[in-house]
């Protein structure tokens, strides 16, 4: 919880992804907040309060993914929304002309996303979700400490400036507004 509240403040992409681990830990508990309490929260070093909040927080997001019908797969409301938002937001900085090294940074990771979709991604997808999803994926592979080739390094590297590029402009925009007129 105090990792998402941090991350939400500094950086909505790492945010989101962070947010995506927890719904797949929880999952991986059976969405079950004794075993979650038991054999997760109590590994971390905090007092007795940040521990109640961080069950209630937990606990919270069991109710919703049970209540959202998320408990095997898929995201919380309160993600998709975020996701959601960035993908708008990319929308606005594309048919701007205004942020022309955002417009590359796209056109950098376009063959990357055709390529993803062209090797069975959901095709329904927002491009900007593509890219989540491929960051997702190579994160999970590294966390099974998996090899991932130079190629998809490559194109995680060129994923990872385009996600980094809209999550500084989010917060921009959230913190100073942004002016998307010429």
């Amino acid at each position: 919880m105090f990792i998402s509240q941090d991350l939400r403040k500094k950086n909505i992409a790492e945010y989101l992804l962070y947010m995506w681990q927890v719904e797949d830990l929880i999952r991986a508990y059976g969405c079950n907040l004794q075993r979650i309490q038991k054999e997760y929260i109590s590994r971390f070093d905090i007092d007795e309060e940040q521990r109640e909040e961080l069950s209630d927080w937990y606990g919270d997001l069991i109710r919703m993914l049970n209540q959202e019908g998320c408990r095997e797969k898929g995201h919380l409301q309160i993600n998709k929304l975020v996701m959601q938002q960035l993908c708008e937001l990319h929308e606005q900085l594309l048919a701007s002309p205004k942020f022309p090294f955002y417009s590359s940074a796209y056109y950098k990771v376009l063959p990357f996303i055709v390529e993803l979709r062209r090797k069975g991604s959901n095709q329904d997808e927002h491009e900007i979700e593509t890219c989540f999803n491929a960051l997702y994926g190579v994160m999970l592979l590294r966390l099974q400490q998996k090899t991932v080739s130079p190629d998809t390094s490559h194109a995680i590297e060129e994923i990872t400036t385009l996600l980094g590029m809209l999550s500084d402009y989010y917060l921009k925009d959230k913190t100073e507004g942004l002016d998307f007129e010429e």
